[in-house]
């Protein structure tokens, strides 16, 4: 089994609910990275015969023996997201447009598992407009407010954001969050601020409206049982002591709630631990997701 080193990734957004599982004083964290390998930011394993190697490089070396051959790269990345502002107004971008706008291999859609819920009790999801053209005249004239359309979300809830779908996480969210590894996200609108430089972030506005679909909307269900999705499957486990690796490939524990000791780890809140096909961990009664790459023909 491999033991994750997170990753900090402060944001303008971000806020002080992960600090304490940081390492570091940042109050400003957006991203706490469980297990990212996208070619920007890569994590380290800190246990046993990889220790202080890449994941990238552990994956590459071993993903023939899961049967994730197909896989350039390790096909999702795990955070948790402390949105302590509204995060911009967004969409990441379906099959199609990441190959024409990225010449990506597939586009992104995600998972949000909701520990706390936002202030409003809202996220921004869908749009009011009815066609593409009616999205472009409101977004050209920031009209914004005519088009952005919201998701009542509760703690426990379940969402899965379907690429092409607008979208926003709302302050006060903390979230378990899974993405398919396509590192293509692009911004409609960002509330005017400004950075600690007193500048605006840039905008993606012609590749965002290139990529919405005006038909998509969100739903939440319950967390309950295994979720299959596109690229991966995904289960959350309470107060559990044990968990096995009964399936033929790798599956990542991400621990959500309590603390434990694993191969000379503090293992806590935001870390992921790597099985390998019948690998056991033992835990102190812990909250944690399970994540598991769906074995695919191409990708």
């Amino acid at each position: 089994m491999l033991v994750i080193e997170t990753i900090v990734h402060e944001t303008i957004w971000g806020g002080k609910k992960l600090t304490p599982y940081s390492g570091t004083n940042n109050k400003k964290i957006g991203h706490l990275y469980s297990l990212i390998s996208n070619g920007e930011l890569e994590s380290k394993i800190l246990n046993g015969e990889y220790r202080g190697q890449l994941f990238r490089k552990y994956f590459d070396e071993n993903k023939a023996r899961f049967g994730l051959s197909n896989y350039k790269e390790f096909p999702f990345l795990l955070a948790l997201v402390d949105a302590s502002d509204d995060l911009s107004l967004q969409v990441h971008p379906n099959d199609v447009m990441a190959k024409e706008l990225e010449g990506a291999d597939f586009g992104k859609n995600e998972s949000w598992y909701f520990i706390d819920a936002p202030k409003t009790g809202k996220i921004f999801d869908g749009c009011k407009a009815r066609t593409s053209q009616e999205l472009k005249e409101k977004v050209t004239l920031g009209k914004y407010d005519d088009v952005i359309d919201f998701l009542e979300v509760r703690s426990g809830d379940y969402v899965y954001i379907e690429a092409g779908t607008m979208h926003a996480m709302s302050a006060g969210s903390l979230v378990y969050e899974i993405e398919e590894n396509c590192n293509a996200t692009y911004r409609v609108y960002d509330f005017d601020r400004v950075d600690k430089d007193g500048k605006k972030r840039p905008l993606q506005t012609e590749n965002a409206l290139k990529s919405i679909d005006v038909s998509l909307k969100s739903k939440t269900i319950p967390y309950v049982g295994e979720k299959t999705e596109r690229l991966y499957s995904t289960q959350l486990f309470k107060n559990t002591e044990e968990y096995t690796n009964v399936s033929n490939t790798l599956e990542c524990l991400t621990v959500i709630g309590g603390e434990s000791e694993v191969e000379g780890q503090k293992v806590q809140r935001g870390v992921t631990i790597v099985l390998e096909p019948n690998e056991t961990v033992k835990l102190n009664k812990s909250e944690f997701v399970i994540s598991r790459p769906l074995l695919k023909e191409a990708v």
